[in-house]
C-alpha cells in the first residue's frame, strides 16, 4: 500500500534515492515510465480490497520492467491509442450493431406493413352503402300498369337488391310522332333508382324470375321471362341481353297460360331444366314442354292432357316429396298432379328415364282416378292459389291452398288436412311470417267486407286459428301485404289502406299535416300488436309493391309503384319509388292505436327504443 502511494504522490523526473529531490531536467523521460507503470497496475488487476497482490508488485527501481512494458505497449497497440483501450473497442463493436439491426428490422416491417395497407385501401374497394333511404324515378306514360309482378335481383353485384319492372311505355314513333305501345323491361338500382338496362319484348309478360335459377350458365345470373303468348327467353340479369328463346314452333297451335317453373337437371347436362304448361287455342286441352335450361331447346314433343275444371289457372308448380319423388301441380280452379316421370317418358319417347326420376310416393299414387289415369286429384273447388310451404323440420313442403271459401294446409308428404279455415271473400294471397311463438308460420291474408272495406286478419300456421283481426277502409284495388324477417325470428307485417280512424301518434313531436284520400303503408310488429306504424302515404293509385333486405346493414326498403289517376283514355305516368324501414321507423312513422284495445298504451319512447334495435334478414322459407 505505501509503495502504491508512494508511486502515486512521487513527482516526475528523474528517480532519486532522496524522495524530496526533483529534477526537471528529466521530466520528459519520466512522464513515458509513469504512463507506463500505471497502465500495468491497471492491466494487472490494480489495488483488491485495499491490498496489491504479492505477485504483482514490483520494484518501483526497476528500469528493466518499465522497459519491457514500454516495448510490448509500442508494439501491440496502434499510434495513438493504448493496448488495453484498443482491445476494449474490439469487444465493444460487435455487441453494438445488434440494436441498430433489430431497429432496422422492425422499421422495416412498418413500412411494408404501411405500403401493404396502402395498396389494399385502393385496390380493394369497400362494399358500397346504401345512403339513399328513398328516392322516387319516373318512368314515363304507360298503359295497362305493370304487366307482371315486381322482381327483387342484385343484377350489378353491389350487395343491394335491384327492381325489375316490366310495363307498356308510349314510344314516339317516326312517322307523325305517334305514340305507339311498347312492352319494356327496365332493370333499376336499389341504391338510388338509376337504370342499370332496359330492354324491349316482343309481347306482353307474365313474369320475370330471377332469384334461383341456375340456368344457362352457372357462373352468370339469369332472368327467366315469359310471355302471355309464345315468348320464353332467358336473360342475362347483368346485362339484359338475350342467351336463349324458345323456338316459337314448339307452341305453333297454343299459347303459355302460366309462368315456367324449374326443374331438376333431367336431361344430364349439369343445368337445371324448365316445364312450361300451355293451352290450345282452339281444343279444351292442356299440354307440358319439358325445355332445357342450358340451351332452350324443347326436350322432346308436348305432352298433352285433357282440362279437368274451370276457373283461375294454377301452377305449374313443382313438388318433391320426402322420398324424391317429383310431382307438377297445376289445374284450372282445382288442384291435379301429374309425375314427371309420366312427362317425360310421353315426351322423350321411351319407356327410360333418369335415376331422380324412378322414386314414387305411394301415398300420392293412391289418389290416382279409377280408370288408372295419370291425373292425380289433389283438390278441388274454387282454388284461387297454390303455395307451397316450406317446413323446417322435414324436406317436404306442405300445400296451402285457398279458395273462395276459405283456406286448407295439407300435409305435402300424404295430402291429409292439418288444418281448414272458413273465411269469404279473400282477396289477396296469403302471407307467411312469424307472428305468434311457436316457430311456425303463420299467415296473413285479407278479405273483402260488404261495406267497401276489408278485413286485414293473422292465421296461426299451426292451428289454423285467427290471431289477430281488424278492419280498415280499402276501396281500391287489392295489393298482397308483405313480410319481412328480423334477426329475433319475428315478422313484420306491411299491407297498403285508407287512413284510419283511432287516434294518430306521431313517433316524431310536432304535426303531421293529414290530407284526405291517402294510401296508407302500415307495420304491424307481432311484439306491439295493438299497435300499427303508419310508415308513409300516397295519393296516386298503388299498383304494386315488394320488399328488399340490405344484408350489409341489417335492413330492408319498400319499393312501391303508383300511377297518376287519369281518364281511361289518357294513360297515367308510372312512379317507381323506394323507402328504407328503419329510417321511416324512426323519422317519420306514426303510432296509430286499435280500437277495442284492452292492454296498456305503450309510450313513444318504448316503442322508439324497441324499433331502433330491430335487424331485417333474409326470410328463409320461401314459397
Amino acid at each position: 500500500m505505501a509503495t502504491v502511494l508512494s508511486r502515486a504522490l512521487k513527482l516526475p523526473g528523474k528517480k532519486s534515492p532522496d524522495l524530496g529531490e526533483y529534477d526537471p531536467l528529466t521530466q520528459a523521460d519520466s512522464d513515458e515510465s509513469e504512463d507506463d507503470l500505471v497502465l500495468n497496475i491497471q492491466k494487472n488487476g490494480g489495488v483488491k480490497n485495499g491490498k496489491s497482490p504479492p505477485e504483482e508488485v514490483q520494484d518501483p527501481d526497476s528500469d528493466v520492467e518499465v522497459g519491457m512494458t514500454k516495448q510490448r505497449t509500442s508494439e501491440s497497440a496502434p499510434e495513438g491509442y493504448p493496448a488495453e483501450a484498443a482491445g476494449s473497442l474490439e469487444q465493444k463493436a460487435a455487441p453494438s450493431l445488434m440494436p441498430y439491426l433489430r431497429t432496422a428490422v422492425f422499421l422495416l416491417t412498418v413500412v411494408i406493413s404501411m405500403i401493404l395497407v396502402l395498396v389494399c385501401a385502393f385496390l380493394i374497394p369497400c362494399p358500397p352503402r346504401d345512403l339513399h333511404n328513398t328516392w322516387n324515378r319516373n318512368l314515363g306514360q304507360g298503359t295497362g300498369g305493370v304487366l307482371s309482378p315486381l322482381e327483387l335481383c342484385d343484377v350489378n353485384s353491389d350487395g343491394l337488391p335491384d327492381i325489375l319492372i316490366v310495363f307498356t311505355a308510349l314510344m314516339n314513333a317516326s312517322v307523325m310522332g305517334v305514340s305507339r305501345p311498347s312492352v319494356t323491361v327496365v332493370a333499376l338500382s336499389g341504391m338510388n333508382g338509376s337504370t342499370l338496362w332496359s330492354i324491349q319484348l316482343p309481347e306482353e309478360t307474365r313474369s320475370v324470375q330471377c332469384k334461383g335459377l341456375s340456368l344457362g350458365t352457372p357462373a352468370e345470373p339469369t332472368c327467366l321471362v315469359t310471355g302471355t303468348s309464345k315468348f320464353l327467353s332467358l336473360l342475362s340479369a347483368s346485362t339484359g341481353k338475350t342467351i336463349w328463346t324458345l323456338n316459337s314452333i314448339h307452341l305453333s297451335d297454343g299459347i303459355l297460360a302460366a309462368p315456367a317453373a324449374t326443374l331438376p337437371d333431367v336431361d344430364g347436362d349439369g343445368v337445371r331444366d324448365i316445364v312450361v304448361l300451355a293451352l290450345k287455342e282452339t281444343q279444351p286441352d292442356v299440354f307440358f314442354i319439358l325445355v332445357s335450361g342450358k340451351t332452350g331447346t324443347a326436350l322432346g314433343g308436348p305432352v298433352k292432357y285433357n282440362i279437368n275444371g274451370e276457373g283461375k289457372v294454377i301452377g305449374p308448380q313443382v313438388h318433391i316429396t320426402s322420398r324424391g319423388a317429383i310431382y307438377i301441380l297445376f289445374g284450372f280452379g282445382n288442384v291435379q298432379a301429374v309425375a314427371l316421370r309420366d312427362i317425360f317418358t310421353q315426351a322423350r319417347n321411351r319407356d327410360s328415364f333418369p335415376a331422380m326420376l324412378q322414386q314414387e310416393e305411394p301415398e300420392w299414387e293412391k289418389r290416382r282416378s279409377v280408370n288408372l289415369s295419370e291425373l292425380i286429384d289433389i283438390y278441388s273447388g274454387g282454388v284461387e292459389f297454390l303455395q307451397m310451404m316450406k317446413t323446417p323440420d322435414t324436406n317436404c313442403s306442405n300445400l296451402l291452398i285457398t279458395s273462395k271459401e276459405g283456406l286448407i294446409l295439407l300435409q305435402g308428404q300424404d295430402l291429409e288436412p292439418r288444418w281448414t279455415l272458413e273465411m269469404q271473400n279473400i282477396s289477396s294471397q296469403p302471407v307467411p311470417g312469424y307472428f305468434s311463438a311457436d316457430q311456425t308460420l303463420d299467415f296473413m291474408l285479407q278479405a273483402q267486407t260488404g261495406d267497401g272495406n276489408k278485413k286485414v286478419v293473422v292465421i296461426d300456421g299451426k292451428s289454423g286459428i285467427p290471431v289477430w283481426n281488424q278492419e280498415l277502409p280499402w276501396q281500391k284495388q287489392q295489393l298482397d301485404a308483405l313480410s319481412v324477417m328480423t334477426l329475433d325470428k319475428k315478422s313484420v307485417f306491411l299491407f297498403w289502406a285508407d287512413e284510419a280512424q283511432p287516434v294518430l301518434q306521431s313517433l316524431q313531436p310536432g304535426p303531421r299535416s293529414e290530407r284526405p284520400g291517402l294510401h296508407h303503408l302500415y307495420l304491424l310488429h307481432p311484439v306491439f300488436p295493438t299497435v300499427l306504424l303508419d310508415l308513409t302515404n300516397a295519393t296516386d293509385k298503388v299498383i304494386a309493391s315488394a320488399i328488399g333486405i340490405n344484408d350489409l346493414q341489417k335492413d330492408a326498403f319498400h319499393i312501391t309503384v303508383t300511377t297518376t289517376s287519369t281518364s281511361e283514355k289518357q294513360p297515367g305516368f308510372l312512379s317507381v319509388s323506394k323507402l328504407g324501414l328503419k329510417w321511416a321507423m324512426m323519422t317519420q312513422g306514426r303510432m296509430v292505436w286499435l280500437k277495442d284495445s284492452t292492454t296498456p298504451k305503450i309510450s313513444r319512447g318504448e316503442v322508439r327504443r324497441f324499433l331502433a334495435r330491430l335487424k331485417f334478414v333474409d326470410f328463409p322459407h320461401k314459397l
